[in-house]
């Protein structure tokens, strides 16, 4: 799914030409998108849709570059460098002095999870999460990505950039939305937009639990201190300097 996401709609970067190489090898990266460690090569080579010696090729020029770890048995792992990239995302957001101690807040009042979602073009990701009390097991991960347009955490995005349609002219006016099994089949959750200075979206906040604790009226009760998470995230985010916020973030 990941791949899918990151792949089959790029972004768009004028006057420049994409390079095919980069691309795929960017997709042997993605292809890590299950609980798995390590990949054999024949299954790096599904999922990306290559064959076998280019998929080779690619993941030993990778290694070389320690995106990839190699195992003797012939299957590929994610390498340190891989993970010193997604902190340097994460590093743009400055969890720690703001959005961290809002989930947990809002973690603590529900008892579900707070997440705290980012957005790129029409794709959503996961910042950062604050596991509840209850715990949730196979739950969102931090840094997975979802398309806007699943689940409520994306809906409230798409509502407050103006998505037009009656679905979304009613998440304005109550401020929030909630879903049952549409982002996940089994997971249900309220979110709200997170709006900074002048108004600018900078993502959403979302509780989020599983379907059988989280009926409907639950989830309603839970729209209150979801929106609070949210004003007071947009408030300490807004109140940050530029520096802080990176303007790379959102324009």
């Amino acid at each position: 799914m990941l791949k899918q996401l990151l792949l089959d709609k790029p972004v768009s970067v004028p006057g420049q030409e994409t390079v095919k190489a980069v691309v795929r090898a960017m997709s042997i990266l993605t292809a890590f998108d299950g609980d798995e460690v390590y990949l054999p090569l024949n299954e790096l080579a599904r999922r990306t849709g290559m064959h076998k010696p280019t998929t080779l090729r690619l993941a030993r020029s990778l290694a070389t570059a320690r995106f990839l770890v190699w195992r003797e048995d012939g299957a590929w792992r994610l390498g340190p460098a891989a993970g010193w990239i997604g902190s340097r995302y994460q590093a743009q957001f400055d969890l720690d002095s703001a959005i961290e101690p809002m989930l947990r807040q809002l973690s603590a009042l529900t008892g579900e999870t707070a997440s705290f979602f980012v957005f790129e073009g029409n794709l959503r990701s996961c910042l950062m999460r604050c596991e509840g009390p209850k715990g949730i097991q196979h739950h969102i991960r931090t840094g997975e990505v979802f398309p806007l347009d699943r689940g409520s955490a994306g809906r409230v995005i798409l509502a407050a950039l103006g998505e037009p349609g009656d679905l979304y002219e009613g998440i304005r006016r109550q401020g929030f939305h909630l879903t049952r099994g549409e982002g996940r089949s089994s997971i249900a959750s309220v979110s709200v937009a997170v709006r900074g200075r002048h108004g600018a979206v900078l993502g959403s906040v979302s509780s989020s639990g599983p379907m059988e604790r989280m009926t409907t009226p639950r989830l309603r009760r839970y729209a209150a201190p979801t929106l609070m998470a949210a004003r007071m995230l947009g408030e300490a985010l807004g109140a940050m300097p530029a520096t802080a916020l990176r303007a790379s973030w959102h324009p």
